[in-house]
C-alpha cells in the first residue's frame, strides 16, 4: 500500500540520544559556555559571542541552549539570513541532543521556516513549537505569525546568527517586535567579525547589545560581548591553521559576452551561466596553470582540495594531475551529469574519500560538494579555481583547510586563487578580505601592508589588462602619475540581497575621488530623506536615480583615476540596510614609493641603462626579498613591465600624447550640450556650471532657494540644476540660462534631470 504521506526535514520531534557526545569541545568553547552560564543569571540581557570563522559558533550555542533552554521548556528563536545557516543550526540541534544535556524533557519539538521550498512557511508555526529556526525576511515581512507562539512566555531566548549583520532594519524590527511582547528577552548574537563596521555602525551594535562580562563580572554598556577570542589567539593554540594567500592570473578574459541574464546570475545567484563555465573549464593554458602551480610547489602544498567550475572541469583537472604524476580523483554529484553523462555513485565517493585520508590521493577535484559537512582534516591547501561572489561560500572552501594541529590538521594553509581578467567588473570575494575585520591577526606592520596589496591587486587587474589592450584607450589614465593611479583606501563592506546571498565589497578610494566620497558619505541621510528610500531593498530604478544625484552633487571635474557609479549603487544599498555609511579604511601602512613605476623609470633613464642592464636591474626588483611590493601589487611581471615602458617612453618623448590631427570634425558650441555631456569632454566646465547655477541661486541667508516653489535649504543633495528656457527650445547650457529647482519640481517638468 503507498503512502499518502512524504516526511520532511523542515519540522519534527527530536528526542535525546542515548550515551555521551563523543565530540569534546575545546577550551575556548567551555569558557564561552561558562561565561554564558554567568550572564545567564540575569533575568535578561543582550549580548554577543564572537568567535573567529572556523571557532565553532553554532556548536558551542546549540549544546549551550539545549542544555540551558530546551532542557527547561524555554522557547528559542534562531534567526539568520541564508538557508544554509538555518540547516546548519537546525542539524546541530539534532545531532548533539543527548540524554545527558536534555535530561529533563523526553523531546523538543523544532521548525525550520524561510522562503525555500524545503523549508515551512510562517503560517505553519504552531505554539507547541520550541525551537523557531527561521530567516529574517521571512519572519520580518510576517510578525504577527509570531503572536499566538509568544502568547503567554515570559521568557525567550532570541539567537542572532552572523550578528554583524544585526544592525540591518529587518533584524531590529524582528528584536524590538519580540521584546514588546515578552517581559524577559535573553538576546545573543554569534558573529566572527562585530568590528568590521564603521564607527557608526558600531554605535547601532552597542544599543542592540548592550550587556557584557568584564573580569567575570556583568557589565553594561559600549557593546556588551560576553565571551570573545581572536584569530590569532586559535591559531596558536594551534586549532586553526595560519593562512597563506596566493593568487596566481591567468590572463584569461571571460564575460566578453556577457549579457544581463548572464550578469544577474553571477551577481544575485553566485551562478556561472553555462557557456562561460564551459568556456572557463575547457581552457588548456588555465587548467595548466592550476596543474603546473601544484607541481612547482607539492611539498609546500601537501594533500589539496580543488574547486572546479562543473563536472567537465573536474574531469579534465584531475586527468591532467594524473598525468602529470600527481595522484588525483574527481568527486561529482550521484545525480546523472546531462552534458557528460557521469554518473558517481556515493560508495564511489565515499571510497575515494577514504583513499584521500589515507594519503594514497594527494589532489581531490570537486564540485561545490566539500563545501561543508565531510572532515578532511590532512587538508593543508585549497586551490579556488573557480570564483565566487558569495562570503558564505569562499568561508566554506577556505574552511576545508583551516583545521590546526591540535584539531588533527596541519599548521598552516595555503589559500591558493586562480585570478581571470572580466570585462564586467564583477565583486568576486576575494579571500584574504575575509581575515580583514580580524585585526589581531596580522603580525606587524609589514604583514598589514602586504595583506592591504593583496587587496588592491585583485582590483587593479582590470586596468592593468587594459592597458595592455590596444583596442582600449587608456592614453588618460596613462597620463597621470603612476603614484597617482595607487589607491590610498578602500571602503570595505558586506550587504545581503534580497535572496539572502550576502556580497563583500571593496570599494577602491584614489586622491581624485577621496574627497568626494567622504562629502558623499556624510550626506547619505539627507540624500535618503530626499527621495523617501525607507525600503531595506531599494528597487533598481530608484538606487540610479539616487546615484545620478550623487553623480551630480559630489563626483564633478576631472577625476583620474575616476569613480564608478556601480560602487555607489553598492554603498547605497549598503545604507539602505545599515543606516550607516561603510567604514573607510586607509592605506597608510604600504608604503607607495617602493611601487612608485615613475621613479623606477626615471632611475634606470639617469644611469642610461642598456637592455640588458635594465632587464637584470627589473628582475632584481622583481625578486628582491620576500616581501617584495611589486610582485604583490602587479602580479604578474608582463603588467609591471608594461608600466614601466609606459613611463621610460614619456621620458624619451615628452610629447608623445601630442598627437597630430588629420581629421577636421564637425564643431558644436559647448554651450549646445546638456551638463552631462558637457562633463564627458570638459569636467572642471561642468561642475564651475553647477556651482555657478547654484551660487546664483542663495539667498541672503546663504540658503539655496528653488526657483519654482521657493523651497530652501543649506544642502546641495535635495536640489538639482535646469534650464531655464529648456533645451529643445533654444535654451543654451550657460550660467545665465541656468536655475536651481528642487527635485520635485524638477520631476514635473517635461526635461529630464541635467
Amino acid at each position: 500500500m503507498e503512502k499518502d504521506y512524504v516526511e520532511v526535514k523542515s519540522f519534527g520531534k527530536v528526542f535525546p540520544k542515548k550515551g555521551a557526545n563523543a565530540r569534546t569541545p575545546y577550551a575556548h568553547q567551555k569558557d564561552a559556555m561558562e561565561n554564558l552560564d554567568v550572564i545567564n543569571k540575569n533575568n535578561k540581557y543582550s549580548t554577543m559571542i564572537v568567535l573567529p570563522t572556523g571557532g565553532g559558533k553554532t556548536y558551542t550555542a546549540s549544546m549551550w541552549l539545549l542544555k540551558n533552554a530546551l532542557n527547561y521548556k524555554k522557547k528559542i528563536l534562531w534567526i539568520a539570513h541564508r538557508q544554509m545557516l538555518l540547516d546548519q543550526a537546525a542539524e546541530s540541534f539534532q545531532k548533539f541532543a543527548y540524554s545527558e544535556v536534555i535530561p529533563h524533557i523526553p523531546f523538543f519539538q523544532y521548525r525550520v521556516v524561510s522562503g525555500a521550498s524545503c523549508h515551512d512557511r510562517t503560517i505553519d508555526i504552531k505554539p507547541t513549537d520550541n525551537l523557531l529556526i527561521v530567516s529574517k525576511d521571512s519572519i520580518g515581512r510576517n510578525l504577527g505569525s509570531l503572536d499566538s507562539w509568544l502568547t503567554g512566555e515570559k521568557e525567550i531566548f532570541l539567537i542572532v546568527d552572523e550578528a554583524h549583520h544585526s544592525t540591518a532594519k529587518t533584524y531590529r524590527k524582528v528584536i524590538e517586535y519580540v521584546k514588546k511582547r515578552v517581559p524577559n528577552v535573553k538576546l545573543i548574537g554569534l558573529t566572527a567579525t562585530p568590528f568590521r563596521t564603521a564607527d557608526n555602525e558600531q554605535g547601532l551594535l552597542s544599543k542592540i547589545y548592550e550587556d557584557g562580562l568584564e573580569n567575570g563580572k556583568i557589565v553594561h554598556g559600549d557593546i556588551g560581548i560576553t565571551y570573545q577570542i581572536g584569530l590569532k589567539e586559535l591559531i596558536s593554540r594551534h586549532i586553526l591553521s595560519k593562512p597563506i594567500f596566493e593568487s596566481y592570473y591567468t590572463d584569461e578574459m571571460y564575460g566578453e559576452a556577457l549579457g544581463l541574464d548572464g550578469w544577474e546570475s553571477i551577481q544575485r545567484l553566485d551562478v556561472l551561466p553555462e557557456d562561460v563555465a564551459g568556456q572557463m573549464a575547457n581552457s588548456a593554458a588555465r587548467n595548466k596553470l592550476i596543474v603546473n602551480t601544484y607541481q612547482s610547489k607539492q611539498k609546500e602544498y601537501g594533500q589539496t582540495i580543488v574547486f572546479a567550475l562543473n563536472v567537465v572541469h573536474a574531469i579534465h583537472l584531475s586527468a591532467l594531475f594524473n598525468k602529470a604524476g600527481i595522484r588525483s580523483e574527481f568527486i561529482v554529484s550521484d545525480v546523472k551529469d546531462s552534458v557528460t553523462g557521469v554518473s558517481i555513485s556515493r560508495e564511489d565517493n565515499a571510497r575515494k574519500l577514504e583513499e584521500y585520508r589515507l594519503g594514497n590521493v594527494r589532489v581531490l577535484v570537486n564540485v561545490n560538494i566539500l563545501t561543508e559537512g565531510v572532515d578532511l582534516p590532512q587538508t593543508k591547501t585549497v586551490f579556488l579555481a573557480r570564483p565566487t561572489v558569495s562570503t558564505i561560500l569562499m568561508t566554506q572552501m577556505i574552511g576545508r583547510a583551516l583545521r590546526g594541529e591540535a584539531a588533527g590538521g596541519t599548521a598552516s594553509a595555503y589559500i591558493v586563487s586562480f585570478v581571470d581578467n572580466w570585462n564586467e567588473h564583477i565583486a568576486w570575494v576575494n579571500p584574504d578580505s575575509l581575515f580583514s575585520g580580524n585585526n589581531d591577526f596580522t603580525d606587524n606592520p609589514v604583514e598589514h601592508a602586504k595583506h592591504e596589496l593583496r587587496m588592491i591587486a585583485i582590483s587593479k587587474i582590470e586596468e592593468f589588462a587594459s592597458v595592455l589592450d590596444d583596442t582600449v584607450d587608456t592614453v588618460a589614465l596613462e597620463k597621470v602619475p603612476f603614484v597617482q593611479r595607487i589607491p590610498v583606501g578602500m571602503y570595505a563592506f558586506t550587504y545581503l540581497e534580497e535572496n539572502g546571498v550576502d556580497f563583500s565589497y571593496q570599494v577602491m578610494v584614489y586622491d581624485s575621488t577621496r574627497k568626494a566620497y567622504a562629502d558623499m558619505m556624510d550626506a547619505l541621510p539627507k540624500l535618503f530623506e530626499e527621495f523617501c528610500c525607507m525600503d531595506e531593498y531599494p528597487a533598481e530604478e530608484l538606487l540610479d536615480e539616487m546615484a545620478a544625484q550623487a553623480r551630480s552633487t559630489f563626483f564633478l571635474g576631472e577625476m583620474i583615476p575616476p569613480y564608478e557609479e556601480k560602487d555607489i549603487i553598492r554603498i547605497l544599498k549598503y545604507y539602505a540596510q545599515y543606516e550607516t555609511p561603510p567604514q573607510f579604511y586607509s592605506f597608510d601602512d604600504i608604503d607607495k614609493s617602493r611601487l612608485d613605476v615613475s621613479a623606477i623609470a626615471k632611475y634606470i633613464w639617469d644611469k642610461d641603462m642598456g637592455q640588458r642592464q635594465k632587464t637584470e636591474y627589473v628582475n632584481s626588483l622583481w625578486e628582491g626579498s620576500d616581501d617584495n611590493l611589486l610582485k604583490l601589487f602587479f602580479g604578474r611581471k608582463l603588467y609591471f613591465w608594461r608600466q614601466l615602458d609606459i613611463e621610460l617612453t614619456k621620458l624619451s618623448n615628452p610629447h608623445i600624447y601630442d598627437e597630430e590631427e588629420n581629421v577636421q570634425c564637425g564643431i558644436r558650441k559647448l554651450e549646445d550640450l546638456s551638463l552631462i555631456e558637457i562633463g564627458k569632454v570638459n569636467p572642471e566646465l561642468e561642475k564651475n556650471l553647477r556651482n555657478a547655477a547654484f551660487e546664483q541661486s542663495k539667498d541672503t541667508d546663504g540658503k539655496y532657494t528653488c526657483a519654482c516653489c521657493g523651497k530652501r535649504g543649506t544642502d546641495r543633495i535635495f536640489f538639482q540644476v535646469d534650464h531655464i528656457t529648456p533645451m529643445n527650445k533654444g535654451g543654451k547650457t550657460v550660467s545665465e540660462n541656468l536655475q536651481i529647482l528642487c527635485r520635485q519640481c524638477n520631476g514635473m517638468k517635461g526635461d529630464k534631470i541635467d
